[in-house]
C-alpha cells in the first residue's frame, strides 16, 4: 500500500521511521512541512518523539547535537537561508563530530519563489566535509533518512541533506519499509572531541580532513550514485538530485543513447565520474542551483597534473603557513623543517589566580560524583578552560551559546541532571535564545551564569549583562523561585553546594547566577561597574 505524500512528508516519515528521537526546526518555505507533518502525527506522538519550534535555526541545531550528544538520533530542518544563522555551529560540529546520528535538512529554493536568494547549501556542505545527500525523487526522499542516520553514525560525522522547492512542494505515492526502534542513551566514550579548545580541535580537525578519502569511497559505493551506460559516447550527462528527474521525465519509455551519472551523493564519486569522462566526448552537468559540480570537474580532470597545492601535498594540508613551508615547497629548500624545540612546546592555559570561575567548577564538581560526569555543558569564554586539568568539569565546547541549547537537547533525550554554564557576555551575546527555547518547554536544566562583570577573555570589555541577568531571566519567564544568585568563594562553599544540588532537583528550568568580578579588573573598573548597576536600579 502506498502513501500520497508531499517531499517534505515523505522525508517526515522516513526519519520517524528510521528512528528519530527528537527534530529542531524554525518554519521556513520551503521546509516548514517537514516539522509540521512529525508534530501531527500519532506514530510520533506514540513514540515521544520530541518536536519543537525554536528561537531560531542556531538554537535548533545546537539542540540536536545536543540529543546526537546523548546517543539518540536527531534532526534539524530549516531554509536555506536559516543554514547561515546556524553556520557556527554547523561548521564546529563537523571538526567535533557527532554521537548519534544528526542530519542536517535544508530546503533550497531556486527561483526565489519565497526568499531573498538562491544560495546553494551544497556549497556549506563542502565548506563543511561532510557527507551531503540529495534525493531525485519523493520515495528516495523517504529511503534517504534511514541510510543519512545510518552514514552519521558509522562516520561520527553530521549529515546534510538538501532538499529543492519542487522536490519539497510536488506528491508522489510513497512505500514504507519497517519502522525502526530508536537508540538508546549513550553518552561519548571520549567528550574531549566535544569541547573544542585549540589542543582538542587541532586533533579533531586533522581527523575530519583525513575522513575525505573514505567520504569518496562512500559515495563510490552508493546505491544512490548510478552509472547508467549508455552505447552512444558524443555526450555524457551528470544529473543532480532532482534534476536526474527531470531527466527521466524527457527520456520517458524510449531508448536514450547517452551514457548518465546520477548523483545523489557527495563528495562526487571521483570513479564514476572519471569513467563517464573517458569514454564521452562531451559532458553535461544538469544541477539545481549554482554550478558547484561544473566547477569541481575542473579540478578533477587536470590531465596534465599541473594543479599543485594542498591537495597534491606540495604544501600541508591542515596548520598555517609558514616561511619554511612555502619556501620547501618552491624547492628553496629540500631538507625537512627543524623541528619545535621542546622548550617551547605548548602548555595548557588556566585560569588566573583567584578567579571565581574556579570556585564555581570547585561546587560543581563537588556533586558531579552523585549527577555522573559527563552532564556538563559548556561555552565560550574564560571559564572553558574548565574542560582542562586540574578541574575537568566540563565537557562540551561547541559555539556562542551552546550550552544551554545542547542542555536543553540532552534533557528532551531524557538525561538528567543536567547544567549548563555560561558566562554572562556570552548569555547576552547567543544564550537568551536557548534560555527561551527552555523556558518555553520548561527543559528539566540548571543553567549556571558565571557573571564576572566583564567579556573577560577578550580583555575585559564591558559587558552588557552587567546589572540587568536578574531582569531578563525573570522576562524571560523563568521562575522566581527559581532564580537564585551567589557568590563563588571559598568560605560560600558549602551552601553554593546545597543551593546546587536543591536546584538540580527541580524539574525545570533553574538558573543560577554566580556573580564575582573579574580578578583582572581594576579599581576604577569595578567602580564604574557599580554605577552602571546602581543607576540600573
Amino acid at each position: 500500500m502506498k502513501s500520497l505524500l508531499l517531499g517534505n512528508e515523505a522525508l517526515a516519515q522516513g526519519s520517524i521511521d528510521a528512528g528519530l528521537s527528537g527534530v529542531y526546526a524554525y518554519p521556513g518555505t520551503p521546509s516548514t512541512e517537514i516539522t509540521e507533518y512529525i508534530q501531527k502525527s500519532e506514530l510520533a506522538r506514540e513514540l515521544k518523539i520530541h518536536t519543537t519550534w525554536s528561537v531560531n535555526e542556531k538554537t535548533a541545531m545546537e539542540a540536536a547535537l545536543g540529543m546526537s550528544y546523548v546517543g539518540k538520533r536527531s534532526m534539524v530542518v530549516m531554509k536555506h537561508v536559516g543554514l547561515n544563522v546556524a553556520s557556527d555551529v554547523f561548521m564546529n560540529m563537523a571538526v567535533s563530530g557527532v554521537n548519534g546520528g544528526l542530519v542536517v535538512v535544508v530546503a533550497d529554493d531556486p527561483s526565489m519563489h519565497s526568499s531573498q536568494n538562491e544560495q546553494d547549501s551544497r556549497f556549506y556542505g563542502k565548506f563543511a566535509m561532510i557527507p551531503i545527500l540529495e534525493p531525485s525523487n519523493q520515495q528516495e526522499a523517504y529511503d534517504v533518512m534511514f541510510y543519512a542516520f545510518e552514514l552519521s553514525e558509522k562516520l561520527k560525522l553530521p549529515v546534510l541533506l538538501r532538499l529543492v522547492t519542487r522536490l519539497s512542494h510536488s506528491r508522489a505515492g510513497i512505500e514504507v519499509k519497517e519502522r525502526r526502534d530508536p537508540n538508546n542513551i549513550s553518552l561519548p566514550v571520549d567528550t574531549s572531541r566535544f569541547a573544542l579548545l585549540p589542543m582538542n580541535a587541532k586533533k579533531q580537525y586533522d581527523l575530519l580532513v583525513s575522513k575525505q578519502e573514505t567520504l569518496i569511497q562512500y559515495s563510490e559505493n552508493s546505491t544512490f550514485n548510478d552509472l547508467i551506460p549508455g552505447k552512444d559516447s558524443k555526450v555524457g550527462i551528470i544529473a543532480c538530485g532532482l534534476a536526474y528527474n527531470y531527466v527521466m521525465e524527457n527520456i520517458g519509455e524510449q531508448e536514450f543513447p547517452y551514457s548518465i551519472l546520477k548523483i545523489s551523493q557527495y563528495p562526487l564519486p571521483k570513479e564514476k565520474i572519471r569513467s563517464l569522462y573517458r569514454q564521452c566526448e562531451k559532458i553535461l552537468v544538469i544541477e539545481e542551483g549554482y554550478p558547484i559540480v561544473e566547477e569541481l570537474l575542473h579540478n578533477y580532470f587536470d590531465d596534465d597534473d599541473k594543479t599543485k597545492g594542498r591537495l597534491s601535498g606540495d604544501l600541508p594540508r591542515t596548520g598555517e603557513l609558514t616561511p619554511g613551508i612555502v619556501g620547501k615547497a618552491l624547492g628553496f629548500h629540500h631538507n625537512s623543517l627543524n623541528p619545535i624545540p621542546s622548550v617551547v612546546t605548548p602548555r595548557p592555559p588556566q585560569l588566573c589566580e583567584g578567579c571565581g570561575h574556579t570556585d564555581l567548577f570547585n561546587t560543581i564538581n563537588e556533586v558531579i560524583p552523585e549527577i555522573g560526569n559527563k552532564n556538563v555543558f559548556g561555552d565560550i569564554g574564560c571559564y572553558a578552560l574548565g574542560a582542562l586539568p586540574p578541574l575537568n568539569t566540563i565537557n562540551t565546547l561547541i559555539d556562542m551559546g551552546a550550552s544551554i541549547t545542547m542542555a536543553k537537547g540532552a534533557a528532551d533525550a531524557g538525561l538528567e541532571n543536567v547544567i549548563a554554564v555560561i558566562g554572562d557576555s556570552t548569555f547576552t551575546h547567543s544564550g537568551m535564545t536557548g534560555l527561551l527555547d527552555a523556558v518555553y518547554k520548561n527543559s528539566p536544566i540548571t543553567v549556571i551564569i558565571s557573571d564576572n562583570s566583564a567579556v573577560a577573555m577578550t580583555g575585559a570589555q564591558e559587558s552588557t549583562a552587567v546589572g540587568r541577568l536578574h531582569k531578563i531571566c525573570l522576562g524571560i519567564g523563568v521562575h522566581p523561585d527559581h532564580l537564585k544568585t551567589i557568590v563563588p568563594l571559598k568560605k560560600n562553599h558549602k551552601e553554593n553546594v546545597e543551593l546546587l544540588r536543591k536546584e538540580l532537583k527541580y524539574k525545570g528550568v533553574s538558573v543560577i547566577i554566580s556573580e564575582r568580578p573579574c580578578v583582572r579588573l581594576s579599581r576604577d573598573q569595578k567602580e564604574q561597574i557599580k554605577a552602571r548597576i546602581a543607576a540600573l536600579n
